[in-house]
C-alpha cells in the first residue's frame, strides 16, 4: 500500500440504524447484534444472523453473517461480554419475552461466528423479561431488574404489576429481583441479598461495574422515571440504599446508558426524560467525593435513547445507534452514527499518529520511514481519518439533496 492517503474503500458500508441493540467491546473491535427499526409504523426487527463489527483503529465498519442455533430477531436483549464470548439473555419479540441465554465466540479463529444457545445448565434462570442491565464480575453474568411476565403462582415483592391476562393468570410487570449466570460453572442462581433495601422495580435502566461494586442508575416503573443512584456489593451481597450524592444531579429518565471510564468513575448519557424529551446530557460520577458533574462540551444536538455506549481502548466512550425521538411518540429518530466521547486525555502516541493521519498528503514522502510497527499504525490511522472524511461528505449530500427537495 501507498504510503500516501488511500481512498475509501467502495462502497463504504455503516451498520445500520436502529435502537434496542446491544453492543460490546473485546479488544479492538465494537460488535453490534439485533435490535430494531421502525418501517412505515412498523417495529420490524433487525436481522437475527447479521452481526456488525467496528474497527476500533481503523474506522471501519464490516458485516459478518452468523449461523448456528440463531437466537429469534428481538429488542431489548441484554448483551454482555466475557473472555471474548458474547452472552445474549432475554429480550422481546413478535411471540413474547424470552428468558433464554444464547453465546458466540468473537474470537473466532477460522472467521465463522457461530451461535449456541445454552440449554445445558444448572439452576433457574429469570423468568422471561426485556430492558433488563447486567454487572460483570469475575466470570459472572449478574442481572438485575427488567419488564416482563409471570404466572401466578411466580409472584413475589420483586414484581410490580403492570397489566394481567386473568383469563391464563398472566402477569406483566417491572422486576427488581438479582440472577446469576456463573459461566464457569453453566449455573444460574438467585444470590441471598443480605443487607440493605434494593432499588424499586424498573426497566429500562442502566448498570455498570467499579471494582466490587455494581451500581444501577434510573429507569421506569408504572409512569415514573427514576434518577436514583443505587449500588450492590457483588461479594457481600449488601444493597446500599440510595446513595445521596452531593450537589446537582442528573434528572430522572429511562433508556440512558451508564459506562463505567476509571476506577472510580462512571460516564451517563442520554436517555428519555420525565416529560418525554429526548436528552443529550452527559454526566460523570465520582465515587470519592460522591457527586455528579455535568459535562459542558456535549453537542446539545445529538440526543439518544436506547442506544449502547461502549469503552474503548484508550478512555473513549463510543455510542452507537438509538433514537433522537421519544420512541412511545414518534419512532421514526433511529440512528446508524457512532458518537465518540473523549472523557480523558489521549495517549501522545495516539495523538501523534492522528496529525499524521490528518496530514497524510502533505506527508506522503515522509510517512514511509516510519518504522514498520509504527507504519501499520499510521496506516491505520490515515484509513480511520479517510473513512470520516468520506461519512462526512457523503451526510452533507444528503442533507443537501434533503434540503432541496423542500425547496
Amino acid at each position: 500500500m501507498a504510503a500516501g492517503a488511500p481512498s475509501p474503500p467502495a462502497p463504504l458500508c455503516v451498520a445500520e440504524e436502529r435502537s434496542g441493540h446491544c453492543a460490546v467491546v473485546d479488544g479492538s473491535c465494537l460488535y453490534v447484534w439485533g435490535g430494531y427499526v421502525s418501517i412505515e409504523e412498523n417495529e420490524v426487527y433487525l436481522p437475527n444472523d447479521e452481526l456488525w463489527i467496528y474497527d476500533i483503529d481503523s474506522g471501519l465498519w464490516s458485516m459478518h453473517l452468523m449461523e448456528g442455533d440463531l437466537p429469534p430477531s428481538m429488542s431489548g436483549s441484554c448483551g454482555a461480554c466475557i473472555n471474548g464470548q458474547l452472552y445474549l439473555f432475554g429480550g422481546f419479540d413478535d411471540k413474547g419475552y424470552s428468558n433464554r441465554l444464547y453465546y458466540v465466540n468473537l474470537r473466532t479463529r477460522n472467521g465463522a461466528y457461530l451461535w449456541k444457545k445454552l440449554s445445558d445448565f444448572n439452576g433457574q434462570p429469570p423468568t422471561p423479561r426485556d430492558k433488563l442491565a447486567c454487572w460483570v464480575y469475575k466470570d459472572r453474568l449478574i442481572y438485575f431488574g427488567g419488564y416482563g411476565c409471570r404466572k401466578h403462582n411466580e409472584l413475589s415483592d420483586c414484581f410490580d404489576v403492570h397489566d394481567a391476562f386473568w383469563e391464563g393468570q398472566i402477569y406483566w410487570g417491572w422486576h427488581n429481583d438479582v440472577h446469576v449466570f456463573d459461566t464457569s460453572l453453566q449455573t444460574w442462581y438467585q444470590p441471598t441479598i443480605k443487607h440493605g433495601d434494593p432499588p424499586q422495580p424498573r426497566a429500562a435502566h442502566s448498570c455498570a461495574v467499579l471494582g466490587n461494586k455494581g451500581y444501577v442508575f434510573g429507569g421506569r416503573v408504572l409512569q415514573t422515571r427514576m434518577n436514583d443512584l443505587h449500588s450492590l456489593n457483588l461479594d457481600t451481597w449488601a444493597w446500599s440504599g440510595k446513595i445521596c450524592t452531593n450537589g446537582e444531579k442528573p434528572g430522572e429518565r429511562s433508556w440512558h446508558t451508564l459506562t463505567p471510564i476509571a476506577d472510580d468513575k462512571l460516564f451517563l448519557f442520554g436517555g428519555l426524560s420525565s416529560d418525554n424529551v429526548p436528552l443529550s446530557d452527559g454526566w460523570i460520577y465520582s465515587v470519592s467525593p460522591n457527586e455528579w458533574q455535568q459535562l459542558a462540551y456535549l453537542p446539545k444536538s445529538r440526543p439518544r435513547l436506547w442506544h449502547t455506549a461502549c469503552l474503548g481502548k484508550e478512555g473513549e466512550v463510543m455510542v452507537f445507534g438509538g433514537s433522537k425521538d421519544d420512541l412511545h411518540l414518534l419512532d421514526t429518530g433511529h440512528c446508524s452514527d457512532l458518537l465518540i466521547f473523549q472523557t480523558q486525555p489521549y495517549s501522545l502516541l495516539r495523538l501523534c499518529l492522528d496529525c499524521i493521519a490528518k496530514n497524510a498528503v502533505l506527508l506522503e514522502n515522509q510517512i514511509s520511514w516510519l518504522p514498520s510497527k509504527l507504519l501499520e499504525q499510521a496506516m491505520d490511522k490515515i484509513t480511520y481519518w479517510a473513512a470520516v472524511s468520506h461519512r462526512q461528505e457523503k451526510k452533507a449530500e444528503a442533507e443537501g439533496q434533503e434540503q432541496s427537495n423542500f425547496a
